[in-house]
């Protein structure tokens, strides 16, 4: 049958398509000047429409491009043309680039909050977060790992069901395990937790990028992928019964494969995502092979949501010299996987 998301819903013929609802993140961050920066090459990179969420002082501080500042998200498309739309959510109190603030966190997290009620409540085609700072954010009462754990707490998706996955032009990949310390993931490796991580990442490619029958490579937690027992076991009491597990239900999965061969160009044209069994795992070759154009997809929610897949960079804000490769690249694969969505078939 046809997905019925609210992101799947086409507007009527002769309405303009919905908006992509853009939370700026931390106002002292690059989030708004690359979001500026994406507006201006809107035309040049064939962006959908989109309209910024936050304070708009944190705009001014760092462009001085023209600013339509509209009430509503339907407002946008019509402004989109010929400025960047903004809808004004917190007050951050004086803006110093580069500096982050207790008010600027809490703006942050005022406009992530309304993002994902806007893409909820089918009022925006989705979402795309600016990255926020964390440890500001936790001053304000923010109790969540990151941003993705806290919109899929919203959208009543369980951690076990939203996945990470970390994608460019040359490589997807997902964390099975996320921001946890790194003595701590093989106790917090499961058969049931690599099993989610995997049904969700397939189900994910098929219906964000339209891949009909997905490949997943699985890597080992041990060099070498433990080496038949001789440097851990977790390849044989854990990921390994995951896999097959999956690979008896019909999907095409292999694994547990050696982490320091899945990288290289011949070996990536194999699958068309690899399960990482920790962070750095997955985040240091997607970061390598495409550091300005990598993107951060949230898949298994009911509304789409994307990120550039960096951080705050807190130490060039305001100097005009933030990169929006990262920016574009997630409003693009945000407008490519609605599209995606309005022709899934489940």
């Amino acid at each position: 049958m046809r997905s019925s998301n609210i992101t799947d819903a086409t507007p009527p013929v002769g309405q303009p398509p919905l908006p992509f609802a853009v939370s700026l993140g931390d106002p002292a961050g690059i989030g708004p000047e690359i979001v500026a920066k994406s507006w201006v090459m809107r035309d040049a990179r064939g962006l959908p429409p989109f309209f910024a969420v936050g304070d708009v002082a944190a705009l001014r501080a760092v462009w001085l491009g023209p600013i339509a500042m509209i009430s509503a998200p339907e407002e946008a498309a019509a402004a989109f043309g010929s400025a960047l739309p903004c809808l004004q959510v917190g007050q951050a109190g004086e803006i110093i680039p580069g500096t982050p603030s207790v008010d600027g966190a809490r703006t942050a997290f005022e406009s992530l909050e309304a993002s994902v009620g806007l893409a909820r409540s089918g009022s925006a085609a989705g979402i795309v977060t600016a990255p926020v700072g964390k440890e500001q954010l936790y001053g304000v009462g923010f109790t969540h790992p990151g941003q993705t754990e806290f919109v899929a707490e919203r959208c009543g998706v369980s951690a076990h069901n939203a996945v990470m996955m970390l994608a460019g032009p040359s490589l997807k990949v997902v964390p099975v395990t996320i921001h946890i310390p790194l003595s701590e993931v093989p106790s917090a490796l499961t058969i049931d937790l690599i099993r989610a991580r995997a049904i969700t990442t397939a189900k994910g490619l098929q219906k964000n990028f339209g891949i009909a029958r997905p490949r997943l490579a699985v890597a080992g937690l041990n060099p070498h992928a433990g080496e038949g027992g001789a440097l851990g076991r977790e390849e044989i009491d854990i990921i390994r019964p995951a896999v097959e597990s999956l690979r008896d239900e019909g999907y095409d999965i292999v694994g547990p494969l050696a982490a320091d061969g899945m990288f290289h160009a011949r070996a990536r044209e194999a699958y068309d995502a690899a399960l990482c069994m920790y962070h750095d795992q997955a985040l240091i070759p997607i970061k390598t092979l495409n550091f300005d154009d990598g993107v951060n997809i949230t898949l298994g929610l009911p509304i789409i949501r994307t990120s550039p897949d960096h951080g705050t960079a807190f130490g060039i804000a305001g100097t005009d010299s933030a990169n929006p490769g990262a920016m574009i690249a997630a409003l693009r694969m945000a407008a490519d996987a609605a599209r995606a969505r309005a022709a899934y078939v489940c």
